[in-house]
Order: structure tokens, then C-alpha cells, then sequence
């Protein structure tokens, strides 16, 4: 879903710095929060479809904080490197933004979606039980463990 998502940021962030002209980090914010949309939906239902939703507005509120964290590792490795560093290219920005600061954002983000976010159905997560999983079923124990044959007629 990643790739889907960067090509929407890139889209965007070279259409509001080339087209309408904004500022670089402006720009890639903007850029960010569209990708961050396209994102999530992709996330829940394509690439961690099979896991429980839970409480849909726990993990929403999840999906933007850690998001926003993301956002700002990226958008961050922009600032330091246009004003910081003076690097004021289109490709420079881009380069900053959607290299540099993607792969930050992403590695972070990548732990934080698959780890707090869409947290899997039952189990644990690196030790820490999932809270929102349903306990496993028991079985009857007749049908987990069927009396033998020779026992049922009597015979030892």
C-alpha cells in the first residue's frame, strides 16, 4: 500500500510547489495529509484487511498519531535540508521529502501501523496480548478427545 500512497504524495507535493507555487514544507504537509487519507483506507482494508477491526475510532486515532509522527520525521528532513542546509532545488526538495525523510517516515511508521494500529486477532504482539481479540473457543472435550473403541465396549 506504501507505494500507492507515495505516488499520491509525490503527485501532490510537485503540484503545489510547481503549480500553485507554496512553500516547500507547506506543500509537503499538504502532500502528507493526502497521502495520509489514501493511506489508512488502503491499510485497513487491502494490506491489513484480515486483522480485527476493533474499535474503529481507537484505531483511527492511532492511524493519526502515528501518521502525524511520520509526517513530521519527513516533512522535518525537508526543513532542515531546504532551510537548514540551503538546498532550494525543485530536486533537492524532492529528494529530502521523498527519499530521505520517506524512508525515516516509513520505517517508523511501518513498526507503528503493524505493531499499535492494526494489532492482529488473538495472541500477542512482541509479548504484550492483544486486548481486543476474542479468547479462543474450548472445545467440547468429547470431541477433543474421543473415548477409544475398546473402552466404549467395555473391554480394558
Amino acid at each position: 500500500m506504501g507505494a500507492f500512497g507515495w505516488i499520491v504524495d509525490v503527485a501532490v507535493f510537485n503540484f503545489c510547489i510547481g503549480v500553485l507555487d507554496l512553500p516547500p514544507v507547506r506543500s509537503g504537509v499538504m502532500a502528507s495529509a493526502v497521502a495520509m487519507c489514501v493511506n489508512y483506507l488502503g491499510n485497513r482494508y487491502w494490506t491489513y484487511g484480515d486483522r480485527a477491526a476493533g474499535k474503529r475510532g481507537r484505531e483511527m486515532s492511532l492511524f493519526l498519531v502515528y501518521s502525524l509522527v511520520g509526517t513530521g520525521i519527513q516533512n522535518g528532513v525537508l526543513a532542515i535540508s531546504h532551510y537548514g542546509l540551503d538546498f532550494t532545488s525543485a530536486l533537492a526538495d524532492n529528494l529530502a521529502k521523498n527519499v530521505v525523510g520517506l524512508a525515516l517516515g516509513s520505517l517508523f511508521r511501518f513498526w507503528a501501523y503493524r505493531t499499535r494500529v492494526f494489532r492482529p486477532a488473538g495472541g500477542t504482539v512482541r509479548g504484550e496480548p492483544v486486548r481486543d481479540a476474542e479468547p479462543p473457543a474450548v472445545p467440547r472435550s468429547e470431541e477433543q478427545f474421543p473415548v477409544p473403541l475398546n473402552e466404549r465396549a467395555g473391554r480394558r
